[in-house]
């Protein structure tokens, strides 16, 4: 029974649960860093590993901190860990870093990180609480793949920035979209896979 509980917090925010698309959280990150596949996936990884991380330690300490001050515990260790995420990407992946910019900082106010903490962290035992994070943090990361697959394809015609599209079909009069690299596009697609999900699932249409 417990793995199965342990099992589903893993794989619900993957779909029925996902963060953006059902939770509507996280969507501001997803305007921005979407353009091309190579840096949503980045945030995708740096995102999960700081709710993850920090929905870990926050679960230890959880019997420990004032409620009074939950919320600056919190943003502390948040903070620390974003550090410790961009710290590790400016030494390994430092063009990478200088693209996403600011976006990697802003991981700290990201509403799906300190979601997670007050609604399950603070009152779970670790190991669940751990795999929650990394289900939220994977959720969110599932729709900024799709968002940045699907961006970088029509709008350039590459991934990971390899032209993917055969330049017969630029010779037979074939044009990029230049409207999906505009952050608007990034909002229409979320609109739409939301659409989609909620077509399917009846039990995340609202009533």
């Amino acid at each position: 029974m417990a793995q199965n509980n342990n099992l589903e917090l893993i794989t619900k925010p993957l779909n029925l649960n996902n963060p953006v698309t059902a939770q509507i959280l996280g969507i501001c990150s997803a305007l921005a860093v979407t353009v091309q596949l190579e840096p949503a996936i980045v945030m995708a990884i740096s995102v999960t590993v700081v709710t993850a991380l920090s929905n870990f330690v926050i679960s230890l300490l959880r019997n420990t901190i004032p409620s009074r001050i939950r919320i600056i515990v919190q943003l502390m260790i948040v903070s620390l860990m974003v550090i410790l995420v961009d710290q590790v990407l400016k030494a390994y992946m430092y063009q990478l870093d200088k693209q996403l910019s600011v976006y990697v900082g802003l991981i700290i106010t990201n509403c799906i990180v300190m979601g997670r903490l007050e609604a399950f962290a603070l009152g779970n035992k670790p190991l669940p609480a751990l795999l929650d994070g990394i289900g939220n943090g994977a959720g969110y990361g599932v729709i900024l793949v799709i968002v940045a697959f699907i961006r970088e394809l029509f709008g350039s015609g590459k991934l990971f920035g390899c032209q993917v599209i055969p330049d017969c079909f630029y010779n037979l009069g074939y044009e990029n979209c230049g409207f999906m690299l505009n952050p608007p596009m990034a909002l229409i697609l979320i609109g739409m896979i939301i659409w989609i999900q909620r077509s399917k699932y009846k039990e995340l249409q609202e009533k």
